[in-house]
């Protein structure tokens, strides 16, 4: 059966499988013909060829084969102690008791022993390594796994599901021909759903190893082994083996014990049947032995492998992955130490030389220590006898410190031929040395052949990047280290990379590509001393989204901190927005060990970090992230590392591993809590971070804590309010850390933070300072001046200038489009640093536009500017032509040309100029001719051998190393002839230096003629580039006589030309060339000369430069003269910084001294040192030459509490050896019972005290500093008013202190205006008690107070209401008991009255409330509200700016808390505003109110409607009088009534009796006269006029009807009823 089939099997092993494993148990030897058709191979001699699979994986090597099976079942027994061990696909520990597994146990390692001791006495190499393969099977079976997880396909493929977009196979071709056509590469989802626990490691350690050493046994070579016949009872016994095995492999899986006596049964038949025995060569014993010792290794570096793992991926201690090594080097040569060093965070790496810290600086050229990609150097120069020594490199971060230790020994050469100095064979030294583990030294030339170029791929895909490595010579058993770097980081073999070294070609394989996979990607590859290296980009592009339109995935989503409460989770943005702006991002997080995702936030945030809450302390956490726009949500991002959210503190605290390796849960212990303590404030609480989605709080826990745990409760309040909310009601916080959420975005808030445990609630902490609820981090600028340059044929350089005062910047992103198609694509998928990027897949000859955005975590900036349009095409190209020829000087047979640069050196530095010339003869040229054979350099040239008076023209070609570019165009024609002209000709070679925004330097040369007369000085022109020929002007109206000037007063940004015209006795010559343009600008990263003066006084000046190439050099100048022959100045450069230093700086050293750096484009800067300078520097040289202890605070004179005298000053700071003496009237006064002394040296102050200042003490004193070399003093002086005042605050203090020492005020009585604009009169009070009294007066007569002052916070106060005139006078409080009394008087009269009432009408004036409209009858009123009232309070009221005069019209009063102002029967001329205002003596606090518009309008017609109201009311008809209610009278009177009624108009007059209209008539007359008084009359009445009557009275205003009832009574009727009426009550009485 194939290898193939037994790895693609995912049930059990087939019996043909099993048959195989025990016919190699019984040592049945396999043919090599036979073992063509079995295994993936043929045997060549002795030796088995390589398995593919130990080809395809570089942990699968020679040193795995034939190991001791005691050393792999020892390890992995110790690995079931340490972690439980579960099947293979399920979540559920093993049903296994633990007793029947140490039965299995127990029966496996007596029949492991007896198997050993068989295979040293009796059995050959065959027989054992059956056995090893059985037992190892039969250790898998018997600890819970199937069979399937013994077999490795099986495993890989199930933590590697094929994704849909995966490619099969990335191998090379040789390597797919040994593969099985049905073996698949292990391949991760990037998108996969399951997530493995903290521990998961631990199963796939165990499956992995255990499945290995089956196949391997299975598998393993026959070498060195001698089989003898076999009998035909050995046969026999084989086959009663392979029963008694089956049978053993079905009985183990029903009892344990069964098991262990078929096991027990096969080793003693084993041991009987067996009639050959097998013998091994020393060879074989030996090889056997190393094996096993390598394996124990391998498994020792897995287990520490692995244990790393499981850590939370959180903080890693630093480890050395390439150890520094020995050398032993000759003297006068060099010697590199390198070291490679992991861990989180990136450690800081120190080196020692016998345990001495190295100082570069205290040796300058020596040392030279460098950190590249993870590479740790150390590089000695000019080794000599004393740099033999013992080094170190430590490395150190957060999580521990680690040393490696190598030694370097140097040797030195006598002159003579020393074997020991070379190898055999060498006979001159070679270039590099490297010493190897055989201990010779060899140089190895180090080459890559088919390499990988630029890749391209897509998320999701696979992708191998490789090359074959030739390293020469070629040294068996000595492998080059390989390592691979992304971005310059060193990259370890994940679920998303693997690595390969299959001997000679390293491969890169990504397993799933994902965005954060975009990157440079290096190659290192070192043998000893001696790497080389090999770089090229890997572009991931977006997968295709499943919704059109949706935005591409985040990426490089991370934890930034982790506690308790919550997780901050960063990421970032996605450069492709699907079309439309992104509207959010929503944060998903998975408990590790599940595949249930929930999303975290509600609403999509913008900001790209996010406080994911709501967490299980202890429980480990990934997250992804997804990008939602206006179409839909994007794909997830990569999830990010699992993140355990506990404090970085309680990891130290863990007391146990993870309980349940699937869910990733840890157990965290808390000390059993001592006797409660009310916790203190917490303190240092501050705003970490803040956005308009939530604040982030951070806190120190309090001092006084107890033992037990404390929890946080947050308060938050809006500033300017004390009204105290809790946030976290519900669940406490138990981090000093906490993420606050729905605040309202621009409002301003306080935070504070209260302790507590079982003993109660501590106080709160200080309150933050007010924040302002919004995004801190703001959006970056976009990127300015994208400049696009060529560089192959597909691609190009990019460059741009970063955006400006852009905080946390994430990188960039760059677009690129066709020019004209207006579709843009991206660049890049992960966001790069830097102004610089090399944008590659380019179609050559096409024309494209770029254009750049920023991004940080507020988001992505508005893009750039599109850049100009750029063709592909290869940068690298022969110059343009120069340009721009004119003649400098001519002679009879020579003349002297100039010219310009070209404008295109074509990518590559000029390296010469090359001068064709040809006779013009009447107007026509002749053939050219060459003026010089080899390049001229100089932008000049002299062409001699000339014919005098012939005219010539000229032409010149540039040359790079591209090659000669075109010539330039021919020039104007020039008579060769002596000039005899008066003034100068043109001046040359103009160059611009030290560009900044508003200055720069322009250097010309002389010109080569200089007319009849010497050159006496210049005259500089400019004008703005784009300016016409009339706009020039000159910058200097005197000539001057150097060839420099320093040109200020620039525009930034503006592009500027200029010229010069050089000056004799004859006059002003012709203009140079012009030198530009060039525009007015400081470059980003532009230093300055910085002068310095150090401790001994020497003056220099510094310069420095980040953008030197190898070839660049530092040239000083003085005046743009060469000073390097100058004996009063000593220059010294080293790396990119030098420096020019004054031998001994006067006079004679004035000057502008300048520092240009060759090689460069144009960077320069100078130093300018006149006579002011000279001044400043003499003296900051003197006073570094004769220091003095600084000062920071002179000698003073302070009064303490009891009246005691401090003299102190302070200085900057002071050794362990400084001195201090004291001074008085210039005698020195020393430490006793009158002076105390005292001196701080680590603060620098300096004390000595007084008791008591007495007549005598009067006079001066000063204090004499004196450290090391350094003096100084300091001096006060006491005399006169002077001294008299401060002996009398110092008797004034001491009697303070006295009446401290009773009850007294702390705060003496004062007053304060309520906001209910009452007196508030307080005063504080200290060192009181229960029998302390207090007792107030007014005008020297005792206030009865209601109330006893408890002095419960030290305050006593006196509240007068509705202060007023009453109330002035003078207030007292006297407070007293056993040890004494104070007092505290308060005057409220006269100005202290008038400022109180001021402040009391100030607060009445604030209550007033706003101006209200009112309609009356009478007109409209204007009205306000206050508290109260009183008579000093100004009301003063104006209408449209003008005061209002009143009349009885316009009147304004008070009622009551009612101000007013009434208008009575307005017009239209009232319309307007009016303003009341309330003065309080000092300031005038308006209410204003606008009558006018609708609001009149509105009011107006109220007031009519109410006057007309009140008129019909004032004239409405009415009954004044007269009428009764009840009218009774005897029948047969006269009945006579008489009412008075009014109207206007007078009224109609009408009667009813019992709601009818009664008419006048002889029996009842009804009378109205004049208007005003009706009579009624009945003569006669009866029984019959009985009854209710109503008078009526109308007129147009209205009615009103006065009622009254008639009662008409019988005499004799009356009797009888009462007569009646007695009866019954006597009856009832009975």
């Amino acid at each position: 059966m194939p290898v193939s089939a037994a790895f693609e099997d995912r049930g059990s092993i087939s019996s043909q499988s099993k048959r195989q494993t025990r016919l190699l148990s019984r040592g049945t030897r396999i043919s090599p013909s036979a073992a063509k058709g079995r295994w993936p191979g043929s045997f060549k001699g002795h030796r088995m060829s390589l398995p593919f699979y130990q080809r395809s994986h570089q942990h699968y090597d020679f040193s795995y084969r034939n190991k001791d099976l005691r050393t792999t079942v020892s390890h992995y027994q110790h690995e079931k102690k340490r972690s439980a061990i579960y099947t293979q696909g399920s979540t559920a520990y093993s049903s296994r008791s633990s007793a029947a597994h140490r039965q299995e146990a127990e029966a496996f390692r007596q029949a492991s022993a007896a198997s050993f001791q068989q295979q040293a006495s009796q059995y050959a190499l065959s027989s054992d390594v059956s056995r090893k393969a059985a037992s190892a099977y039969d250790y898998g079976s018997s600890h819970g796994l199937t069979d399937s997880s013994l077999l490795l396909d099986d495993y890989s493929s199930k933590l590697s599901p094929k994704p849909k977009r995966a490619k099969h196979s990335l191998l090379s071709g040789e390597e797919k021909e040994n593969l099985p056509s049905d073996y698949m590469v292990p391949i991760f989802s990037g998108r996969q759903k399951h997530v493995s626990g903290i521990t998961d490691t631990e199963e796939e350690r165990i499956k992995e190893a255990a499945a290995y050493i089956a196949q391997r046994n299975l598998l393993a070579t026959e070498e060195g082994i001698t089989t003898s016949k076999q009998s035909t009872a050995s046969k026999q016994s084989t086959a009663s083996k392979q029963s008694m095995t089956s049978k053993q492999s079905t009985a183990s899986r029903q009892s344990m014990a069964s098991k262990q006596s078929v096991v027990s049964k096969q080793a003693t038949s084993t041991l009987q049947q067996e009639e050959t025995f097998e013998k091994k060569s020393r060879k074989v014993a030996i090889r056997e032995k190393a094996e096993r010792l390598s394996l124990r290794k391998t498994l020792e570096e897995t287990e520490a492998y692995h244990a790393k793992l499981n850590e939370d991926h959180l903080l890693h201690a630093p480890e050395f992955i390439i150890k520094p090594r020995s050398h032993t080097v000759w003297e006068k040569e060099n010697v590199k130490l390198h070291c490679s060093i992991a861990g989180w965070p990136e450690p800081r790496v120190t080196w020692y030389k016998n345990q001495v810290p190295i100082n570069v600086h205290a040796n300058p050229g020596k040392y030279i220590i460098e950190s590249r990609y993870g590479m740790h150097t150390l590089e000695i120069n000019a080794c000599d006898f004393e740099d033999t020594a013992q080094y170190r490199a430590s490395a150190m971060n957060v999580k521990g410190e680690l040393s490696a230790y190598a030694s370097v020994v140097v040797k030195r050469y006598k002159g003579e031929f020393d074997e020991t100095r070379f190898h055999a064979g060498v006979s001159t030294m070679p270039l590099s040395f490297a010493v190897t583990p055989y201990g010779y030294a060899s140089k190895f030339e180090i080459h890559f052949d088919d390499k990988f170029d630029v890749s391209f791929g897509r998320e999701g895909e696979t992708m191998s990047l490789g090359c074959r490595v030739v390293i020469t010579p070629e040294i068996k058993h000595f492998q080059p280290e390989i390592q691979w770097y992304r971005n310059g980081v060193p990259l370890s073999p994940s679920k998303w990379v693997q690595t390969l070294w299959s001997g000679e070609r390293a491969t890169l394989t990504f397993s799933h590509l994902n965005k954060e996979d975009e990157g440079l990607y290096t190659i290192r590859v070192r043998m000893g001393e001696y790497y080389e290296q090999y770089s090229a980009y890997v572009f991931v592009r977006d997968a295709d989204a499943e919704i059109e339109g949706a935005p591409a995935a985040p990426l490089d989503v991370k934890c930034l901190e982790a506690n308790k409460d919550y997780i901050i989770i960063s990421w970032k943005q996605p450069a492709v927005d699907g079309g439309s702006p992104i509207l959010g991002y929503f944060i998903d997080k998975c408990e590790v060990g599940t595949d249930n995702w929930s999303q975290c936030n509600d609403t999509p945030v913008k900001f790209a970090r996010f406080p994911v809450t709501g967490l299980i302390e202890g429980r480990s956490y990934i997250f992804r992230v997804r990008a939602v726009n206006k179409t839909g949500i994007g794909f997830p991002s990569r999830v990010s590392e699992p993140v355990a959210a506990l404090d970085p503190a309680e990891k130290a605290r863990l007391k146990s591993r993870p309980s349940a390796p699937w869910t990733g849960q840890i157990i965290v212990t808390e000390e059993e809590p001592s006797e409660g303590i009310v916790p203190g404030p917490p303190t240092d609480l501050s705003v970490t971070e803040a956005t308009r989605s939530y604040v982030v709080l951070s806190w120190k826990p309090p001092r006084q804590r107890g033992h037990e745990g404390i929890m946080y409760f947050v308060e938050k309040c809006e500033a300017g309010t004390e009204n105290w909310q809790r946030v976290n009601t519900e669940l406490p916080v138990k981090s000093p850390r906490f993420a606050l959420f729905d605040l309202a975005e621009g409002k301003s808030y306080c935070f504070r933070v209260r302790c507590s445990n079982s003993a109660g609630v501590g106080e709160p902490s200080d309150a933050t300072e007010v924040t302002v609820v919004g995004d801190k981090l703001d959006i970056p600028k976009a990127p300015g001046k994208i400049i696009p340059s060529r560089n192959t044929d597909t691609s190009v350089v990019v460059s741009w200038e970063e955006s400006t005062d852009a905080k946390e910047l994430v990188g960039y992103y760059i677009e690129a489009s066709v020019a004209g198609s207006g579709k843009w694509e991206p660049c890049n998928n992960n966001p790069v640093k830097g102004s610089r990027f090399t944008c590659h897949g380019l179609v050559t000859g096409q024309s494209y536009i770029f254009r750049v955005r920023a991004v940080n975590a507020a988001g992505l900036s508005e893009y750039s500017q599109d850049s100009e349009a750029i063709e592909v095409k290869a940068a690298i190209a022969p110059p343009s032509p120069p340009h721009d020829i004119t003649c400098l000087e001519s002679f009879r047979d020579s003349v002297v040309l100039g010219w310009k640069q070209p404008d295109k050196i074509g990518g590559a530095e000029i390296t010469g100029y090359y001068v064709n010339y040809r006779e013009v003869i009447d107007g026509v040229p002749g053939k050219w001719r060459e003026a010089n054979v080899k390049a001229v350099s100089e932008e000049a040239y002299k062409i001699s051998n000339l014919k005098e008076n012939m005219v010539y023209q000229f032409q010149v070609a540039a040359m790079n190393m591209a090659g000669l570019g075109a010539p330039s165009a021919v020039s104007e024609c020039f008579k060769c002839e002596e000039w005899t002209i008066a003034v100068p000709g043109p001046p040359h070679s103009l160059k611009c230096s030290e560009v900044r925004k508003d200055s720069l330097v322009l250097q010309w040369k002389p010109p080569v003629h200089s007319g009849r007369t010497p050159v006496t000085g210049y005259f500089v022109d400019l004008k703005e580039a784009k300016a016409k020929e009339d706009q020039w002007r000159g910058l200097n109206e005197a000539a001057i006589k150097n060839v420099y000037l320093k040109v200020r007063g620039l525009k930034e940004g503006v592009s500027y030309v200029f010229r010069v015209r050089a000056i004799n006795q004859a006059g002003v010559g012709k203009p140079s060339d012009l030198a530009g343009p060039v525009v007015a600008e400081t470059r980003p990263g532009t230093k300055e000369v910085v002068v310095n003066v150090d401790d001994d006084g020497v003056i220099s000046l510094n310069f420095e430069c980040d953008q030197m190439t190898p070839k660049s050099e530092f040239t000083w100048s003085k005046d743009y003269v060469s000073t390097e022959d100058s004996p009063r100045l000593e220059v010294e450069s080293k790396g990119n910084k030098t420096k020019m230093t004054f031998k001994d700086l006067g006079m004679d050293d004035l000057g502008l001294y300048s520092c240009d750096v060759t090689d460069t484009d144009g960077i320069a800067s100078s130093y300018l040192i006149d006579e002011e300078e000279l001044k400043r520097l003499l003296a900051l040289s003197h006073e570094h030459k004769f220091p003095t202890v600084p000062v920071k605070s002179e000698l003073a004179v302070e009064i303490l509490e009891k009246g005691q005298v401090r003299f102190w000053m302070q200085a900057e700071k002071l050794s362990g050896n400084a001195k201090v003496n004291y001074i008085f009237n210039e005698k020195e006064i020393f430490e006793g019972p009158k002076y105390k002394m005292h001196i701080d040296r680590n603060t620098g102050i300096i004390e000595m005290f007084m008791e008591k200042l007495q007549d005598e003490d009067e006079g001066t004193y000063t204090f004499q500093l004196q450290d090391g070399k350094a003096t100084n003093h300091s001096t006060v002086v006491l005399i006169g008013d002077v001294f008299k005042k401060l002996q009398k605050e110092a008797e004034f203090q001491r009697q303070e202190w006295i009446r401290k020492q009773g009850p007294h005020f702390a705060e003496y009585l004062s007053w304060e205006v309520t906001g209910e604009c009452n007196v508030l009169l307080k005063c504080k009070v200290a060192n009181i008690k229960k029998e302390t009294h207090i007792v107030w007066y007014k005008d020297e007569r005792e206030i009865s107070v209601d109330e006893k002052h408890d002095f419960k916070d030290g305050i006593c106060t006196l509240l007068i209401t509705e202060f007023s005139k009453k109330d002035a006078g003078i207030y007292e409080v006297i407070l007293k008991d056993d040890r004494g009394k104070d007092k505290s008087r308060l005057k409220l009269v006269d100005e202290a009255f008038k400022e109180l009432m001021t402040e009391v009408c100030k607060k009445i004036a604030l209550s007033a409330t706003d101006l209200k409209i009112q309609s009356t009858a009478e007109g409209i009123r204007l009205y306000s509200f206050v508290t109260y009232y009183v008579e000093d309070l100004k009301v003063n009221w104006s209408h449209n700016g003008a005061a209002i005069r009143y009349s009885d019209r316009v009147k304004t009063g008070v009622t009551g808390e009612q101000i007013w102002l009434q208008i009575n029967e307005p017009t239209p001329n009232d319309k307007g505003k009016y303003v009341m205002e309330l003065f309080d003596g000092k300031t005038g606090h308006q209410k204003t109110v606008d009558l006018s518009g609708q609001a009149y309008e509105e009011a107006y017609a109220e007031f009519q409607r109410l006057k007309q109201a009140a008129i019909a009311e004032k004239n409405r008809a009415r009954v004044l009088g007269g009428l009764p209610d009840v009218v009774t009278i005897q029948e047969g009177k006269a009945l006579n009534l008489t009412c008075n009624v009014w109207g206007d108009p007078p009224p109609e007059v009408s009667w009813l009796k019992n709601e009818k209209a009664l008419a006048s008539d002889d029996h009842c007359n009804l009378k109205f006269e004049a208007g005003k008084t009706a009579y009624f009359t009945i003569n006669g009445v009866s029984t019959a006029d009985s009854g209710k009557y109503g008078l009526v009275v109308k007129n147009k205003y209205g009615s009103e009807t006065s009622d009254f009832t008639v009662s008409v009574f019988i005499p004799e009727e009356e009797a009888r009823m009462a007569a009646l009426e007695a009866q019954k009550g006597g009856k009832k009485a009975k």
